[in-house]
């Protein structure tokens, strides 16, 4: 794909300043700012958590683009599309919402630190979420950049549910692995409940155990090349990567404190 990334879509699972300042967070408010300053177009999603503070943030629902629903689990699931504009870096950001999955106020863990059972259909949700709107804005990207666990289970949507959509025919995916990976497992029916469209039970093989790391590598599995976000990425995760022969992108500390991690993404986009 040399030379010819002109349309990136970030999907993140934190951005700041709508969530504190993580190492995701922040790239995820900078990098597509860098990025567009490069003469790239981009679109930016991110759940709607419900820390999230719609009237501090402005947020507001984008009519033309809700009312889809995602069925999971034989259950209807309403899609509400709402944006926000961080005007100091001239972005808006898309947010995936949905009453059940989204409005409690903690993020991946109830107030006593207890996984949320139910992380899996919310991570389902999101993906698709994200897929379907990307659909109704008619803006096809080059490449889709996966940053969060939270985001992991899109790659595989995307080449086995969507991989026929002429919007995404031409997509490559690059994931981003953190330190993130929780260490509570996903419950049993994890494979089941994500089946849709192209996608079947037995193209999500690592989620037969569904642990953080497995979903990890199911997006590893799908994607077209690899950023390490972290010093500590998991060795079994960078095997994995290795054995799929992925383009890897090491991480350095240097290179995201003075900023030109942006360049050297970039131009990763390009290489793959």
């Amino acid at each position: 794909m040399a030379d010819s990334v002109q349309k990136v879509l970030f999907v993140n699972s934190e951005i700041y300043p709508y969530l504190p300042e993580s190492e995701i967070a922040h790239i995820g408010r900078y990098l597509p700012q860098g990025v567009q300053e490069l003469k790239k177009e981009i679109r930016s999603f991110m759940p709607r958590f419900g820390c999230i503070n719609e009237r501090k943030n402005q947020l507001h629902e984008v009519i033309r683009l809700s009312g889809m629903n995602v069925i999971i689990g034989d259950v209807d699931r309403p899609l509400i599309i709402k944006v926000a504009s961080i005007s100091a870096a001239r972005i808006q950001v898309y947010f995936i919402d949905n009453e059940d999955y989204f409005r409690r106020k903690q993020t991946y863990c109830a107030e006593d630190g207890t996984f949320f059972a139910d992380n899996s259909e919310r991570t389902i949700f999101f993906a698709r979420g994200v897929l379907e709107t990307v659909k109704k804005l008619r803006w096809a990207p080059d490449v889709i950049h996966c940053q969060g666990w939270f985001s992991h289970l899109l790659p595989a949507y995307l080449k086995k549910a969507y991989k026929d959509d002429p919007i995404f025919s031409n997509s490559k995916v690059v994931v981003s692995l953190y330190s993130d990976t929780p260490e509570t497992p996903f419950g049993p029916d994890f494979a089941e409940k994500a089946v849709f469209g192209g996608l079947g039970k037995e193209d999500l093989g690592f989620l037969e155990d569904p642990t953080g790391i497995n979903l990890a590598k199911t997006a590893i599995q799908y994607a077209d090349g690899i950023i390490l976000g972290s010093p500590d990425i998991d060795e079994e995760l960078i095997d994995c990567c290795k054995e799929r022969k992925l383009p890897i992108l090491p991480y350095s500390q240097k290179a995201l404190e003075d900023g030109s991690y942006i360049q050297a993404y970039s131009a990763f986009y390009d290489q793959i």
